[in-house]
Parts: structure tokens; sequence; C-alpha cells
């Protein structure tokens, strides 16, 4: 068995069990799209391992298609989830902000996730490389805005959703830092295929360091949430009003001017 495959099968047993854990927590009650993200994992893990590099190749970039879907649903509920002590205070259309929040920020990433000699490629090489540097750009700039309001969101590193985000985080910087060497390295020369091979192995090692992650700090026990800040709770009640109030005013001039 050669390491690529034993890399594979630590991965999916680890995600396994990951999964194991939250469905034996009814984790996926609180956040669904999440435990069905890692299933979906589970099962791109199993495929890659089962079928052949040809069928494989057909069917990738449906699979980042889905893949980068899947994310952008996951950082949504995520995002929900940090703002439970208050959701029941913000108006229902709260849920579409916060993902028109992140799909401006994919738009602000999308022009610039093209590393050097993107130009050179073949069309499906570019968008494979090209959706796999913006959908991981995106879970880093979640998580590093995440721990950063952490104080003002009364967040600890004992809370799911900073737990989520960090394992996310991990993951995605890894995966954006072997992309970029990948395309310095190339595949010009036999040195410069076993070192882009190597790279593929740091990858699926940072993907079982994430999940390992997971599965410790899932294990532990979740402590009661806490209330946000008064600053921070009053700044997004003012936040949505404000939003609301815009809508509303836009509603009355549309009424306006059609009468």
């Amino acid at each position: 068995m050669t390491l690529d495959i034993k890399l594979d099968w630590i991965s999916a047993v680890i995600q396994a069990m990951v999964i194991g854990l939250l469905a034996y927590r009814r984790f996926y009650k609180k956040l669904p799209l999440f435990f069905s993200y890692l299933v979906w994992l589970l099962i791109v893990l199993v495929a890659n391992v089962a079928l052949s590099p040809s069928v494989l190749q057909k069917i990738f970039v449906i699979a980042e298609i889905v893949d980068a879907a899947f994310m952008f649903c996951v950082l949504v509920e995520l995002s929900m989830s940090v703002l439970s002590p208050i959701r029941s205070a913000l108006p229902s259309w709260t849920v579409y902000g916060v993902a028109g929040i992140i799909a401006v920020a994919f738009g602000l990433i999308w022009p610039f996730a093209k590393p050097p000699g993107f130009n050179t490629l073949e069309p499906l090489s570019k968008m494979e490389i090209h959706v796999d540097m913006a959908i991981s750009v995106l879970p880093i700039v979640f998580f590093l805005a995440l721990a950063a309001c952490s104080q003002w969101l009364s967040l600890s590193w004992r809370d799911r959703e900073l737990q989520i985000g960090t394992g996310l985080g991990i993951f995605a910087l890894a995966t954006l830092c072997v992309t970029l060497l990948k395309m310095n390295v190339g595949t010009a020369s036999t040195d410069a295929i076993r070192t882009y091979h190597r790279l593929d192995q740091a990858q699926a090692a940072s993907y079982i360091a994430a999940m390992l992650y997971w599965l410790v700090s899932f294990a532990q026990k979740v402590p009661e949430r806490r209330d946000f800040t008064p600053q921070m709770e009053n700044f997004l009640l003012a936040l949505a009003g404000n939003a609301r109030s815009a809508r509303v005013a836009m509603r009355d001039s549309s009424d306006f001017r059609k009468k």
C-alpha cells in the first residue's frame, strides 16, 4: 500500500470518527450543513481511493463546485450560529444579509485568486486553480475575522464556532500554500514531479491534522454560550435596524414612484 493510499485511509477513518462523534452528540441538529459537509468530504475521500484516475478527472470540476457551494453555506451557517445570543432580536432576513456579505467577500477575493503563471494553464486547470484558491482564502478570512472579534462576540477557543473556524482555517491555509508552491515547482523535471507529489502528501497531512483537532475539540464538553458584550450587541442591533429602515425607505420610494 502506497503512502498516498495510507494517508487517504487515515483521513477517512479519522473523519468517520469525527462524524460518528458528532452524530452521537446530535450535533447535526445545531449545524446540519456543517455535518452534511463532513459527510460529503468523507464520500469524496472514499471515491478518491475507490475510483480510477480517469473517472476522478471527469468529475473533479463538478466536485470542486459542490465543495465551494458547501463551504459558502457552512460559513453562512456558522455566522448565524455566532449570532445566536441575539438571533431572536434580529430580523428574519438576517441570514440573507449574512450570505450577501460573504458573497461580496468572495467576489472581492475572486479577481486576485490567480497565482503566478496562471494565464499559461489550460482552461480546465485554470478553473480548478481559481476555484481552489478563492475558496481557500474565504475560510481563512472568516477565521481571522472571527478570532479578531472573539472578545466582542464573547467567543472562546472552547466554543464550537471558533473550533470549526480554526479547523477550516488550518486546512484552507495549507491548501493555499500548497497551491502556490505547486505553481512555482511545476512538473518540468523528475525532481519537480517528486516535489509536486510531496506537496500533495503534505496537504493530506494537514487535512488529517485538522480532523484530529476537531476530534479532540468535539470530544470536550461545550461551555454555555455567553452573551455578547453590550457594545457589540447594541452595534449589531443598530446595524440591523438601520438596514431595515433603509429597506423600508426604498420600498416606500418605489411605491411612491408607481403612484
